[in-house]
């Protein structure tokens, strides 16, 4: 049996829905952009949604719109996909990382403060995994400093924080729809923002800078008249024939939360009591969507001193878990230890010991929507059994 570490399942009628705008002939942003942004709104509880070509372009948008520029500085966790970083070097910003918190993987909020300077002008926390960021601290500092705030949610379908779904908490939020995330269009991202004013900027920004979408224009008294372009903007529009395969995939968004968060609870109650590998962290204030499964791998206590060996062992585990059929990946990476970061702002990997420890000893297991029972079974059974490799 081969167990990849995720698969994309899609319905009949999921896969038929990139039909309408092909016998339509609106490929481009249209009626389906417009729907699945109606949808995801419902989900989530978002006042607006702007689906754009990525989730880096949501970032990249949402910080551009709020008037992130050269010079100014973003706090970014050192343990999360590179383009949390990115989009900030993209505008001119300075990337300022802050570790994170070894138990769930996200922004360690006892240490953003301390990164705070006079150009300190946003916080990106990262919901990663599906697991929620602690929001209330970030933004009690971002209403003290002023600061704005951009979810980078790119897991979080599906992940509430207190009751409130993610992306709707700061000032934007960012959600990303590549095959590894729960609902996929190929590539494609979303913005969600309760700021009327931040919405139709960034909706202008996604076309071009321009005051009107060509939907809007073709279906006008005058289809024949250019829009007026308040904006030097960016070409970051979906298409209609993503926004299609979304839309109908959030016909069913509830049941393809549930189902993963049923997996999930099978691997727990499966490795719970496993010394050597800390199962994902649950509290009652989050609501995992699970976008993965990250475990850490501690066949020993996880420090500085041990982090190396861990690996060693870890990198040994995940290759005979490999030869047996199990694809397994490591949770992310540390982008202070990425050669582009590392050089430009000479960083050591210790500068952010918990985000090299994740970087380092963090390991996913399989999980997506469509997953057989008969497949997990078997995930969990080889773990099992590899068992002794693990232990001291």
């Amino acid at each position: 049996m081969k167990i990849p570490i995720a698969r994309t399942s899609l319905t009949l009628q999921e896969r038929q829905s990139v039909l309408g705008p092909l016998e339509s002939g609106w490929l481009v942003q249209g009626p389906k952009v417009r729907e699945f942004e109606q949808k995801w709104s419902s989900f989530t509880g978002a006042t607006h949604s702007i689906a754009v070509t990525s989730c880096t372009g949501a970032l990249h948008l949402s910080l551009a719109a709020l008037g992130f520029g050269p010079g100014d500085e973003a706090i970014v966790p050192a343990f999360t996909w590179i383009s949390t970083a990115n989009v900030v070097e993209h505008l001119g910003g300075k990337v300022v990382f802050c570790d994170v918190d070894l138990e769930t993987f996200n922004l360690d909020v006892r240490q953003v403060e301390s990164k705070i300077t006079g150009r300190t002008k946003a916080i990106l926390p990262v919901h990663l995994f599906g697991l929620a960021a602690d929001m209330d601290p970030i933004v009690e500092l971002a209403r003290k400093h002023n600061l704005w705030i951009v979810e980078d949610a790119a897991c979080g379908f599906g992940s509430k924080y207190q009751g409130s779904h993610v992306g709707t908490i700061g000032d934007a939020g960012c959600f990303s729809f590549h095959p590894r995330k729960a609902i996929t269009t190929g590539e494609g991202g979303m913005v969600t923002t309760n700021d009327d004013s931040l919405a139709e900027k960034i909706r202008r920004l996604r076309d071009h800078g321009a005051a009107m979408t060509d939907l809007h224009r073709h279906l006008g008294a005058r289809p024949y008249l250019l829009a007026d372009h308040p904006d030097a903007g960016y070409n970051q529009r979906m298409t209609d024939l993503q926004a299609a395969l979304g839309a109908a995939q959030m016909d069913r968004a509830s049941d393809i939360v549930c189902e993963r968060q049923t997996l999930a609870k099978r691997y727990d109650e499966a490795f719970a009591k496993l010394e050597w590998m800390r199962i994902p962290f649950e509290h009652d204030d989050y609501e995992h969507g699970y976008q993965s499964y990250p475990c850490l791998f501690m066949p020993e206590e996880v420090n500085p001193t041990t982090v190396e060996g861990i690996n060693s062992r870890r990198n040994e585990w995940m290759d005979v878990l490999q030869k047996k059929g199990i694809s397994t990946r490591p949770a992310t990476h540390a982008v202070h230890m990425l050669s582009f970061y590392r050089e430009k702002y000479q960083l050591s990997p210790d500068d952010f010991p918990n985000a090299r420890a994740a970087d380092q000893c963090s390991i996913s297991l399989p999980l997506f929507h469509g997953m057989k029972k008969s497949e997990q079974d078997f995930v969990i059974e080889k773990v099992l059994e590899t068992e002794f490799l693990c232990a001291e």
